[in-house]
């Protein structure tokens, strides 16, 4: 604990880090503050209905994921998620469409011009999604709630470009500290917005164990123990690799010294779970569509298959989900990790695998060895998916609470904090201090 702490101490001496902390949660601050912000034109104190709405079930996953905001009715109502919706749409049509297929090889322009794509792609699926959700808002909430009077059209084309307003303008926080301060900006704001609703989940937690006496203290601490048990199964799945040996042929790298690098030994680092949370949102969105179109109809079948499909901790819907899950990680993994690309620059780089030959060869080895780990792996993280159905019917643990004992938010939070440490052990490092994590003591100092 000393170490780390100084370590921390370490952090804030360093002038350049420092500021990009600051400003890092400066803007998060900002984001949050802005997610307290209801539209113009709602009564902030008659929102019991929508609050209700978000209580639990597909309403309260989506609530998470803004921070709240979507049952504030806030100007951020709509969070990150348009841009996270487009920046998919952009990854998958990539696999199909020539140019942007030519961009993502272009390098740094090819970027930019991808992530212009990106942005103006999240404003036409706001400019979509920000009129369902003033509909929601006028089948939810009471009449009188609407200042400017009920479904007027001054009200609408305000809310609506508010909404749009708002994404974009979390769409440059985002980008903003991408840039400037420490992390994964996006995913800090998604990160940030599910960590504020955990207190909440967890006062509603205790006062259900004691002031209503389901298991008092005892039960509650056996929840946070397997809380932490499932952070470090979910910190396993996150870093875990497989290390494929490969050997470079005989060179010496020059400098202030030389080397000879004959027979030194490297490794490709191939992820457990290449495709992080991807195939459970992929397989959440999926799964909101049998609820949708079944509630269109009356009938008795149709709403008994939304009444399957909009129970979370449902058994029919934690099988189909996570079988959807092992579909869409082998699905991800083929078209995020290009292994026939990465056995060519391996053989330009005069690199080989022992005992495979470079080229075709190396490519088909590499892939057979991501198959062969996608498979547990997607068995692991489809486990972890549907863990908070497991421990709401075994424990009767609140289902708001419950929700954190897995799925995405569990997954998104352990793989951003990773991340962000990663980024600051890099500037501790360079500095010549311990990092944040363990292996950071074994760097050794240039004189």
């Amino acid at each position: 604990m000393k170490k780390f702490i100084d370590s921390l101490i370490n952090a804030w001496k360093i002038e350049e880090l420092k500021n990009r902390i600051l400003l890092t949660l400066g803007m998060l601050l900002v984001y949050r503050f802005g997610a307290q912000v209801t539209l113009p034109g709602i009564d902030a104190t008659k929102l019991g209905n929508l609050t209700n709405q978000t209580d639990q079930g597909i309403g309260w996953l989506i609530n998470v994921f803004t921070g709240g905001a979507f049952s504030q009715a806030s100007v951020f109502a709509l969070g990150i998620m348009p841009y996270i919706s487009a920046s998919i749409v952009v990854q998958l049509m990539g696999i199909a469409i020539p140019y942007l297929q030519k961009l993502q090889k272009d390098g740094e322009s090819g970027r930019k011009k991808i992530n212009q794509i990106t942005r103006w792609l999240t404003i036409l699926i706001t400019l979509i999604q920000g009129p369902g959700y003033i509909y929601n808002l006028y089948t939810t909430l009471p009449a009188d709630a609407f200042l400017l009077g009920f479904a007027s059209f001054s009200f609408l084309f305000s809310s609506v470009l508010i909404l749009v307003t708002g994404t974009i303008f979390a769409m440059w926080l985002g980008e903003k500290i991408t840039d400037k301060g420490i992390g994964n900006g996006i995913s800090l704001l998604i990160m940030v917005g599910i960590i504020a609703r955990m207190p909440q989940a967890f006062i509603q937690e205790i006062s259900s164990r004691t002031i209503q006496a389901n298991g008092g203290i005892m039960m509650i601490v056996l929840e946070i123990v397997l809380w932490f048990v499932i952070i470090i199964a979910c910190i396993l799945l996150v870093m875990a690799v497989r290390k494929i040996p490969v050997q470079y042929a005989r060179r010496t790298v020059s400098g202030d010294f030389e080397q000879d690098m004959m027979g030194s030994r490297q490794f490709i680092p191939l992820k457990l779970n290449a495709s992080g949370v991807m195939p459970i949102i992929f397989a959440q969105a999926i799964m909101f569509i049998p609820a949708a179109v079944s509630g269109l109809s009356k009938s008795d079948t149709a709403q008994s298959v939304a009444g399957m499909f909009s129970n979370p901790f449902g058994l029919v819907y934690n099988i189909v989900f996570a079988l959807l899950i092992i579909i869409f990680t082998y699905f991800y993994t083929a078209i995020t990790v290009p292994t026939n690309k990465m056995a060519d620059d391996l053989k330009r780089s005069g690199g080989f695998i022992p005992g495979i030959r470079p080229g075709v060869e190396t490519g088909d080895y590499l892939d057979r060895i991501m198959s062969l780990i996608t498979f547990p792996g997607s068995l692991f993280l489809a486990l972890i998916a549907v863990f908070p159905a497991v421990v709401v019917s075994l424990l009767k643990v609140q289902g708001a609470w419950g929700y954190f004992y897995g799925g995405t938010s569990l997954l998104i939070m352990v793989g951003v904090a990773i991340d962000t440490i990663q980024q600051i052990n890099s500037y501790l490092l360079n500095k010549h201090y311990d990092g944040l994590m363990k292996t950071g003591k074994n760097r050794k100092a240039v004189a």
